[in-house]
């Protein structure tokens, strides 16, 4: 089985090898906003919060099977003073990383042979995967913490990047609804996106080793392979990203990070790729980070719109201006690049 048929056919529980050392790792992440449940404005001690919430995850009903402390997080909002009785107090995120109790178990038999439980297909799998997901949602929404006489209530959200089942219906949505507003319905195509782009993922990860710490187009394509025949590729630096994470004015190190747009041969490549991509963390042989990153599908039509030219001198982009032909250039795949890629 190729690799992309592998990533077309993964389990919800699985995790995906990837080439570089790199591997996508199956999790669930959840977004936490906590709001006052009643007249206090003690303030808020992320701690308290933080503990009565890990109690609540690993007693009954919930008893989650692993859950270590890190994978929790609480962090307060500024300006509490100012805020009023109806905005959030708190936001945390949470993750699930051990979901091996949703596979498929083993058991021994009378005579201490291994026998192996009806084996569930994958989409059996799955839709265990998404009841138990839906499940867990349901409890938390709205719970409420009683931290000494302080309440607190706490609202769910699955980050968009990680519904897969959601993105898909709003590509299906956005080109349906295309194909109704042209003027002739007749002659109008159907079309299916082919793109996604990834935000976030460290540069580092995507360069070629001892050579450079910026992504190069090489690795990153033989690393996007594994997801499915790729026609174009188009690597920048995401510097806005590490702003947005951070979420201070501290000065962030330019070209830490790194966003990708692929874009696949075919729309089935492209399905599998989003759907490996949905619901997991990124990480690397020898190293203990865990990168959330971000992915979406490309409704702009990125290389579509792009200018594939060569980058021109000063000279050139000076009398461009000056003769008011300025225009906006995107780094093009080497050609040499571009002769390997090839079949």
């Amino acid at each position: 089985m190729s690799a992309a048929a592998a990533a077309a056919t993964l389990r919800p529980t699985e995790p995906l090898p990837l080439p570089s050392g790199l591997s996508l790792a199956p999790r669930l992440k959840l977004l936490l906003t906590f709001f006052r449940a009643d007249l206090s404005v003690r303030p808020v001690d992320e701690w308290q919060l933080k503990t009565a919430l890990l109690a609540f995850l690993r007693d009954p009903p919930l008893s989650l099977p692993v859950l270590p402390d890190s994978d929790l997080s609480v962090r307060t909002l500024p300006d509490l003073h100012k805020r009023r009785r109806d905005e959030p107090v708190a936001s945390g995120v949470l993750h699930v990383r051990d979901l091996s109790f949703l596979r498929p178990r083993r058991r021994n038999g009378d005579n201490e042979e291994e026998e192996e439980a009806e084996e569930m297909t994958r989409e059996q799998e799955e839709e265990k995967y998404f009841q138990w997901r839906s499940s867990l949602v349901e409890k938390l929404a709205g719970i409420e913490l009683n931290l000494e006489g302080v309440k607190f209530r706490m609202s769910v959200e699955i980050p968009p990047s990680d519904d897969f089942r959601a993105m898909k219906k709003s590509w299906e949505n956005f080109y349906a609804s295309e194909l109704l507003s042209s003027r002739n319905p007749v002659r109008k195509i159907a079309k299916r996106p082919d793109t996604i782009l990834v935000r976030g993922v460290p540069s580092r990860w995507f360069a070629e080793t001892r050579i450079s710490s910026k992504a190069s187009t090489l690795v990153t394509h033989t690393i996007f392979s594994a997801l499915g025949k790729i026609r174009n590729l188009n690597i920048s630096s995401d510097d806005e990203w590490g702003a947005k994470q951070d979420g201070t004015n501290k000065e962030i190190i330019s070209g830490l990070n790194c966003k990708v747009w692929v874009q696949f041969e075919n729309y089935d490549d492209f399905n599998g790729a989003m759907q490996a991509l949905c619901g997991r963390s990124l990480e690397k042989e020898g190293s203990r980070l865990k990168v959330d990153y971000e992915v979406t599908w490309d409704r702009e039509g990125f290389f579509r719109n792009a200018q594939y030219e060569p980058v021109r001198s000063n000279l050139e982009e000076r009398n461009s201006s000056v003769h008011g032909r300025k225009k906006h250039y995107t780094s093009r795949i080497e050609s040499d690049h571009r002769k390997r890629f090839r079949d």
